[in-house]
């Protein structure tokens, strides 16, 4: 694997960056209840729904509300009707941010572990800064992560490799020794960019199903991340 990170502050420092939505907490609820919102607004009720339109809610606001009015549209979806919409979620989703959402099993000590045993710990995420760094307060988790890096924290964001190698070099860590856990194509197309091995979770929105996208490895519980990680990056 050809390594096009930079390194950070601590050159060989080992380093661990997460996503969030999907992989450290499953936040679908939360951003379903937040486009339906919008949508009984307009006077069509509960137009997604939480279990089935689980996968929809982490590719994003626009995407649900893409789906929502294709629903309500006969399959026609107008981009002006989306973005009129869109500021209406984001004030939505961050009034009960944390609602339904909850933390995937065994991640906060799975992220101990990480810190025990030397790692740089951080989030990367393609939830606007603001929003994630108000639903890791809400959780009572932000403490744990030594760097946080926004949709909007830079001016690219995921796939682009630049916020993956912001959020290693602000947690103090090395971005030529890191990784990226997640749960999405996204979160694998940006490891390949930035030149590092990702892990993949079997237990986030897609299940055993994002496998298809052929990470360095596959994660089935959090009990296991330390050994897979020391596997790929010592």
């Amino acid at each position: 694997m050809t390594n096009k990170a930079t390194p950070g502050r601590h050159p060989g420092r080992r380093t661990v960056i997460f996503d969030l939505d999907g992989t450290l907490a499953d936040t679908s609820g939360d951003l379903i209840a937040a486009a339906n919102a919008c949508f009984i607004a307009l006077g069509h009720g509960e137009v997604l729904d939480a279990s089935a339109d689980q996968l929809t809610a982490f590719h994003g606001g626009r995407a649900m509300l893409r789906l929502g009015f294709s629903r309500v549209n006969g399959g026609v979806v107008d981009e002006n009707d989306v973005e009129r919409a869109f500021p209406n979620l984001l004030v939505a989703y961050e009034e009960n941010i944390d609602h339904h959402t909850r933390l995937y099993p065994g991640a906060l000590d799975a992220v101990a572990r990480l810190h025990d045993g030397g790692y740089a710990v951080g989030i990367c995420t393609n939830k606007p800064e603001g929003l994630a760094r108000l639903l890791l307060t809400r959780l009572g988790v932000l403490d744990r992560f030594t760097s946080l890096i926004g949709a909007d924290t830079l001016p690219t964001r995921k796939p682009d490799p630049a916020p993956f190698v912001a959020a290693a070099q602000e947690a103090g860590g090395d971005p030529a020794r890191a990784l990226l856990v997640g749960d999405t194509e996204t979160d694998r197309l940006t490891a390949r960019a930035a030149g590092v091995p990702c892990i993949l979770v079997g237990f986030g929105p897609e299940g055993p199903g994002v496998s298809r996208l052929n990470p360095e490895a596959m994660l089935d519980h959090f009990d296991d991340l330390d050994r897979v990680v020391a596997g790929l990056i010592g």
